[in-house]
């Protein structure tokens, strides 16, 4: 099964680069000689993932691999890709990434492969492979899950979380009808990629559960966005949005305003990736946080999720090996994975690893809902954000997010909806 490195988080580019050095011993320049390198990492930084955490990391990544000299690259938006592209067309393409799609740089071989042996320990290491070959390190999954206020669920009387659409639908009746919106969902502004979760989840529990390789189908032309399962997919937002159960007048709130909205009791349930569990158990909102995975339905589980988000290492580096060495002194430092997962709430996949005792409530109950669903072979790819062979075109998730505000503000059917994509396909791949 394919899987995705999920960067549900990207932005519209802006803003500058910051560049700051954060060296392991002395001598600048890009040349290699006798193990020593100066090499390139590009980044990202969050309120959760920091400047503090990166310069920790590379630190301790760098006390382990003598002789790199690492200048920290930091991207100006969460979209490290479009900035990666960006640095490419000007000859500046960097030696080691974090978090690239690798779509397009794997194919035209700017990224180096990476064995079976340097994969040996990761839970799933061919994931998102690109003709066989693995380009990023698949050290972590996310998913994209429901959170719940257990306080509203308890005021509407819905005992536990739905594991049937019918129920889903059932609980989002009762909500309405003790006054309490059904849903929370936002993507305005630049931040149109966070209205696509819904449709991520009827895609995931209507196509991929059935036909977990569709995209690539639809790269064959086998397949439609017109088919009836994709539009019934698409029906069941537009169904959600119509009957009220969600609030159309939130689709102009930012993404970090639609998390307050939530946090504010303005709504029941969040449809969110899987790094709010680290924002719920950090910042608690004044109600209990509840999580469950968007029912199919007969109740199979099919959650969409991914792994991958690892480091990248250039082909054209200066020292490529020295580069694959340290970066996975850095992908598999226990420290920083430890900080990773309580900043950003991730689930590492790496043999041998075990998150901190100390972890919150919801993060505890997002990574059993993941593990049930990967025991279950519940697992399935999420629309608009795969990664690997069965990719999205490049520039087409920005169409796809475009497409959905207008899906749910009513402005387009799921009919439409699915013509837009197919239309949107034919141009990214003329």
């Amino acid at each position: 099964m394919t899987r995705y490195s999920m960067v549900l988080r990207g932005a519209a580019l802006a803003g500058a680069l910051l560049l700051t050095g954060c060296t392991a011993g002395s001598g600048g320049g890009s040349a290699s000689s006798g193990g020593k390198a100066t090499l390139t990492f590009l980044t990202f930084e969050t309120p959760n993932l920091d400047a503090k955490y990166w310069d920790a990391a590379i630190a301790r990544a760098s006390a382990k691999v003598p002789g790199v000299t690492i200048k920290k690259l930091v991207s100006p938006s969460a979209d490290r890709t479009g900035y990666a592209k960006q640095l490419d067309s000007t000859g500046q393409f960097p030696d080691i990434m974090i978090g690239l799609n690798p779509a397009g740089f794997a194919e035209s071989g700017k990224l180096e492969p990476w064995t079976d042996k340097e994969l040996a320990a990761y839970t799933e290491p061919h994931a998102n492979a690109y003709d066989g070959k693995v380009y990023q390190l698949p050290y972590a999954a996310q998913a994209t899950l429901v959170y719940y206020n257990k306080k509203d669920f308890a005021a509407a009387g819905i005992g536990t979380p739905p594991r049937t659409y019918a129920e889903l639908l059932d609980a989002s009746s009762k909500l309405k009808k003790k006054g309490i919106n059904p849903f929370v969902v936002g993507g305005g502004g630049k931040d149109s990629w966070a209205d696509m979760f819904p449709l991520m989840c009827t895609v995931a529990t209507d196509v991929y559960k059935k036909t977990p390789d569709w995209l690539t189908q639809r790269g064959d032309g086998k397949v439609k966005f017109t088919d009836k399962a994709f539009v019934a997919a698409a029906q069941k937002v537009t169904g959600l949005a119509d009957k009220g159960y969600i609030d159309r007048a939130g689709l102009s709130r930012s993404y970090a305003d639609t998390e307050q909205a939530f946090r504010d009791g303005k709504g029941a349930m969040y449809p969110m990736g899987s790094w709010f569990a680290a924002s719920a158990d950090g910042k608690r909102p004044s109600f209990d946080t509840g999580v469950f995975t968007w029912p199919t339905d007969q109740g199979a589980l099919a959650l969409p999720s991914g792994v991958g988000g690892g480091m990248t290492v250039s082909s054209k580096a200066p020292d490529v090996q020295l580069a694959k060495k340290w970066a996975k002194a850095f992908m598999e430092d226990h420290k920083s994975l430890d900080a990773a997962v309580k900043s950003d709430a991730l689930i590492i996949d790496i043999k041998g690893y075990t998150p901190p005792d100390n972890m919150g409530p919801v993060y505890k109950a997002t990574v059993k809902e993941y593990r049930k669903a990967q025991k279950d072979d519940g697992l399935v790819n999420s629309f608009s954000t795969e990664s690997g062979d069965g990719s999205m075109p490049p520039g087409l998730a920005d169409k796809a997010a475009t497409g959905v505000q207008k899906l749910i503000s009513g402005r387009m059917t799921a009919k439409q909806f699915g013509a837009y994509m197919d239309e949107q396909w034919d141009k990214a791949t003329r």
